[in-house]
């Protein structure tokens, strides 16, 4: 056994073991393991048992703490009544569209059932639980600034890595070599290079929105240039178009919402950003310029969507084949879509949609997708209203989270799930940060009214100051 293995055991072993003193610290732990989770030296299983892996190990430690703990500690979940309605309907939406898939095997019958239960349910379902245990122990101003550090550290981590293992070429030449190799070292690092562009869009702008809890400016300039500007470069390198374009588009929305005067850096960001990092600017602009037979000048369309304009049409005709429920999970496989493709177009490697609306459409159908994009809409409303605050605690827990969600939804035309995911945790957990941190300043303004009215009511101005606990 390597040191750095048995290092990680002996980690995991004490924050297991620590877990049952505060589960919280043990949980923001989990977090930052999350960086190396799929690392190529971390083992994906022990003893050869399916799901038996070092995560799973602390997870359920911190989750049988938490549960043992919880009444000890006075938590109470108060989250609002219609988040859990549509919590509920996100996972019946899971449940049932693996039920089908569990039912209904066709075109999928090398895929044996104990994966099928691991890797559709529990493994989605799980990625959801630390954000749930978050949103019930972040109750103090330390609890939430620490899980704003440990998801940001995690980025840090997962961009440091890219940087370390992928050639500067990427960024600053290219070359068709260079796609290639891309794939094969996010592989090493254990996330697609499509979720790693993904993801550390979001946390590049994440990192900048919590930026004002930093008093000095000193700290504030060594975060911007060592950890944005890590996560950045990282970015560059993975060479995900899909992930290129959310970049753009949510620094664009966040300038709207609240950082109005950075609209006048963008024309000269747009501008210099090709000539810094050339090697991004040939890959976004794959496809364009193309010399047709004739000599004319076109956009090819294949290349610009990696082929995704060949198999796009087909899936929407299977979705409109069964618009309203959908086919269930991995529906591209059991309705023979992928078997079709892969004859008509051979080497296409067509097994998913590679676009998280349609993919939503196709296993779900109208009914089903209707609470996911409920519940999307909502976070995203929760975070942008936050983000806009004068409050800096609630400016940085909006900003972060909506900027990590934006990335989803905005990478999420070319790729990315509405299915809980390992490279989502992140999302999720500041998802329901934001979730609590709504609760809290609803309190923090019952406080407010119960102080002004507490010369009528006999509430002492302490009692009413209880109400706010980030105060």
């Amino acid at each position: 056994m390597s040191i750095r293995l048995t290092a990680l055991y002996l980690l995991v072993a004490g924050l297991s073991i620590y877990a049952w003193k505060d589960w919280f610290k043990s949980l923001c732990g989990l977090i930052l393991i999350m960086a190396v989770i799929h690392h190529e030296d971390m083992p994906s299983n022990m003893f050869g048992i399916l799901g038996f892996n070092v995560w799973n190990i602390l997870f359920l430690a911190i989750f049988l703490a938490w549960v043992a703990n919880r009444r000890r500690q006075g938590l109470t979940w108060d989250m609002p009544r219609y988040v859990n309605i549509l919590l509920l309907l996100y996972l019946g939406v899971i449940l049932i569209g693996f039920l089908r898939a569990a039912l209904d095997r066709s075109h999928i019958e090398w895929y044996p059932l104990k994966n099928l239960v691991s890797e559709e349910l529990i493994n989605t379902v799980k990625w959801v639980l630390p954000g749930l245990l978050l949103f019930d122990g972040c109750l103090t101003r330390r609890r939430v600034v620490a899980v704003i550090v440990c998801v940001l550290a995690m980025y840090f981590v997962i961009s440091a890595q890219v940087i370390r293992k992928m050639p500067f070429e990427s960024a600053f030449g290219g070359g068709t070599d260079i796609v290639h190799i891309r794939f094969a070292i996010c592989g090493e690092i254990g996330y697609s290079a499509c979720d790693v562009s993904t993801i550390l869009a979001g946390a590049c702008w994440g990192t900048l929105a919590a930026l004002p809890l930093l008093r000095r400016k000193r700290h504030k300039a060594l975060v911007v240039v060592v950890v944005a500007g890590a996560i950045a470069f990282g970015q560059a390198l993975t060479g995900g178009r899909a992930g290129y374009f959310a970049w753009a588009a949510i620094g664009l929305t966040m300038c709207l919402l609240k950082w109005r005067k950075y609209l006048i850096v963008a024309p000269v960001a747009a501008i210099l950003l090709p000539v810094v990092f050339p090697g991004v600017a040939t890959r976004m602009m794959q496809g364009f310029g193309q010399v047709d037979v004739a000599g004319q000048t076109t956009i090819d369309e294949n290349s610009l969507t990696a082929d995704r304009m060949l198999f796009w049409p087909y899936v929407i005709d299977k979705i409109s084949e069964s618009p309203w429920i959908g086919h269930g999970r991995r529906a591209m496989n059991r309705t023979g879509l992928v078997e079709s493709l892969e004859a008509e177009y051979p080497g296409i490697g067509a097994t998913q949609p590679h676009n998280m609306y349609l993919e939503t459409l196709l296993d779900n159908g109208i009914l089903g997708s209707l609470p996911i994009f409920l519940f999307w809409g909502a976070g995203v409303i929760y975070s942008a209203r936050l983000f806009r605050s004068g409050n800096h605690l609630y400016s940085a827990v909006g900003g972060l989270a909506l900027s990590l969600m934006l990335a989803q939804l905005f990478a999420g035309v070319a790729s990315q799930h509405f299915y809980p995911e390992e490279s989502t945790l992140g999302a999720w957990a500041a998802m329901f940060l934001a979730l609590r941190v709504h609760v809290e300043e609803k309190r923090a303004q019952m406080s407010e009214i119960a102080f002004d009215t507490s010369t009528n009511n006999g509430l002492l101005p302490q009692q009413a100051a209880v109400l706010c606990r980030y105060s």
